[in-house]
């Protein structure tokens, strides 16, 4: 058993940092396995919850030998991922026998027990305390108050060079394919200087890579009225610019995730140009036809978004775009798809990931009209993949001969594979070093590039 994350755009496995504590003479350490699905914002759950559970003296566990109890966090945004979590439950019962349920699904706590009824217990998201209290019931704590079992930056799932920074929770936007608001409530924002704290913390443990996360990032603040908080002995208002501001100062790469474009975003562009935060923009646009959009109660006028857009590139020729679309919506023609497709090539977003339309279980658009057939879905996702993989193959043909940064995430005997500034961790492209093996993950290092695909880029350090 690893614990492990996966989204809709990516499975990689991530194995949980086993503890490695002994005290002769002592009595057995609590030890729990713990297994972590979906998105990144629940990732950063799984490793608060990891934090309390090791500050507390648990032996986190990266399978399922001599466990007391396993952690399951749970995915449920998808039909597809409610099956994986239901799936991942049953190997850990099997396993086991002895498994707590957390995170999105656990709000469908009798579906759960259905098919489960064996579970210990059962939480919504981001419920630490009733987890950690489920935890207590099934195998109590030892309590050792000499030896501190925790680094300040907390325990992370993540490679020590990179850490998701979640700045709030929930969501107060109403899109009809999404089900978020109901499962993770409405917009909750972090105090700033909470937020800051936590950023330094984990740069001053050696992380390189500060990957902002929510929700609704641009809404930082909305719900709190951006009130302030003391930070270096000045106020600090919950206010995305000013937060994207104080970040940009502490020496790490800053790259911003779940993005809508609110105007307000307009403000963030100059701090990229200036190399404060990475030239990096990661906004869910969706569609690009206004009546597909306005069925899935999102902005509609993607001519001004397209002129926005070039703009941003004019104050910040580097910017990189990534976003998500959604093809094969309750009542897409041919005509809207086509739209898409235009839109795209006027726009020609730097990274792009696609989905087919999946009906989501309690979701607005469950009821729309005009079922598009899985076929029809399957070719239009098929020749927007391919529109894209042009746009991309042109983007990175013009990296050929310039010199970029290049950050580092493994290295083996054949080489060193690592991100531009361009590229976020595991959804995105990757920069190879073949022949580089002196090089260590966590390294920023200068590459000339030779070489492009419509993906990825090769490289020779400089």
């Amino acid at each position: 058993m690893t614990a492990i994350t996966k989204s809709p755009r990516t499975t990689k496995p991530r194995a949980a940092p086993a503890a490695k504590v002994r005290r002769a003479g002592k009595p057995k350490i609590p030890k729990v396995g713990f297994v972590s699905l979906g998105c990144p914002k629940a990732l950063v759950d799984s490793e608060r919850i990891i934090t309390r559970l090791r500050s507390e003296g648990y032996q986190i566990a990266a399978d399922y030998d001599g466990v007391d109890v396993v952690v399951v966090n749970t995915c449920g945004f998808l039909n597809s991922a409610k099956e994986e979590s239901l799936s991942a439950i049953g190997e850990a019962m099997a396993a086991n026998g002895r498994v707590i349920v957390t995170g999105c699904l656990g709000v469908e706590e009798a579906r759960i027990l259905a098919e489960h009824p064996g579970v210990l217990a059962v939480t919504g998201p981001h419920q630490y305390e009733q987890v950690m209290e489920a935890v207590h019931q099934a195998v109590p704590p030892l309590h050792d108050p000499f030896i501190d079992l925790v680094p300040a930056e907390g325990f992370r799932l993540t490679p020590r060079h990179y850490a998701y920074l979640k700045i709030s929770e929930g969501c107060n936007n109403a899109c009809s394919f999404c089900i978020i608001p109901d499962l993770r409530g409405k917009l909750a924002s972090r105090p700033a200087n909470h937020v800051m704290t936590e950023a330094e913390k984990l740069v001053q443990a050696g992380v390189k890579e500060l990957l902002v996360i929510s929700q609704d990032t641009s809404a930082y603040g909305l719900d709190i009225k951006y009130a302030t908080s003391p930070w270096k002995g000045a106020p600090l208002a919950a206010r995305f610019l000013d937060l994207t501001t104080a970040l940009g100062h502490l020496g790490a790469w800053v790259r911003l995730h779940y993005v809508y474009p609110y105007p307000h975003v307009d403000d963030i562009i100059p701090l990229m140009a200036d190399g404060k935060i990475l030239p990096y923009l990661d906004i869910p646009f969706q569609h690009a036809s206004p009546r597909v959009l306005k069925a899935m109660r999102r902005p509609g006028n993607q001519d001004k978004t397209a002129a926005r857009i070039a703009k941003w590139r004019k104050i910040c020729p580097d910017l990189a775009l990534r976003s998500t679309f959604i093809v094969g919506f309750p009542g897409e023609t041919e005509e809207d798809f086509q739209m898409l497709l235009d839109w795209l090539q006027e726009a020609r977003l730097n990274r792009v990931g696609c989905f087919k339309y999946e009906p989501v279980e309690g979701a607005k658009a469950n009821d729309l009209a005009g079922a598009v057939p899985e076929d029809v879905k399957e070719e239009r996702w098929h020749r927007f993949m391919a529109a894209q993989q042009e746009i991309s193959r042109d983007i990175l043909g013009t990296r050929i001969g310039r010199t970029i940064d290049v950050i580092i995430d493994e290295v083996d005997e054949e080489g060193a594979l690592g991100r531009s500034k361009w590229d976020a961790p595991e959804i995105d492209g990757s920069v190879f070093l073949n022949g580089a093996t002196e090089l260590v993950a966590g390294q920023i290092v200068q590459a000339k590039i030779v070489h492009a695909d419509e993906y990825d880029l090769w490289g020779e350090v400089a």
